[in-house]
């Protein structure tokens, strides 16, 4: 890739039928607006791509293009490559290794939001949740066998959510080697 290479995470896309958005047009509106070797992964909101602007000037750069192109407002989350490697090196040790017995996702926080607002707000069901602050992500894993009687439901009704997307493990580390290997 040319330039630095980024991660694009659009909130709330493609969910439950609502702001339904093809990857078609999520692509030719990045490369419209210049930006190199762009690639899109699922269909929930996650481009891949290159550019010759920082991180900072992105965010707001993408949700004005895409709120121009696509009619509607969006949350757009972007992390460097070395942002993402950072967030997946610094994982809790263990954590997304057993997919089978956690559902585990990153919470990635959208600026100035950190995780200590976020994990003090945070209600957890004993047994079932756990949480671990990282740098602009809030690492959430819950036991699978009784994940419906997580609370982390409370933490999407709260009004900080609107300045948050979520990622599973597995999408994380799936974007990383998409940055790293292309």
């Amino acid at each position: 890739m040319s330039g630095n290479d980024y991660v694009a995470l659009l909130r709330g896309i493609n969910v439950g039928g609502k702001n339904a958005v093809s990857m078609a047009d999520l692509r030719d509106a990045f490369e419209t607006h210049g930006f190199g070797d762009v690639r899109t992964f699922l269909n929930s909101g996650n481009v891949v791509f290159s550019a010759d602007s920082h991180s900072s000037e992105l965010e707001a750069d993408i949700e004005g293009l895409l709120e121009a192109r696509l009619g509607m407002p969006l949350v757009v989350v972007v992390r460097s490559r070395r942002q993402l490697q950072n967030v997946v090196r610094k994982a809790p040790d263990g954590f997304g290794q057993q997919p089978d017995t956690y559902h585990s996702d990153v919470i990635f926080l959208k600026s100035p939001l950190r995780a200590s607002d976020v994990i003090g707000g945070v209600e957890l069901r004993e047994g079932v949740d756990q949480v671990w602050p990282g740098t602009g992500v809030v690492y959430f894993a819950r036991l699978s066998a009784r994940r419906s009687r997580s609370k982390m439901n409370r933490l999407m009704s709260g009004a900080q959510y609107q300045r948050m997307t979520i990622r599973s493990w597995n999408t994380t580390t799936r974007l990383l080697d998409l940055l790293e290997n292309g």
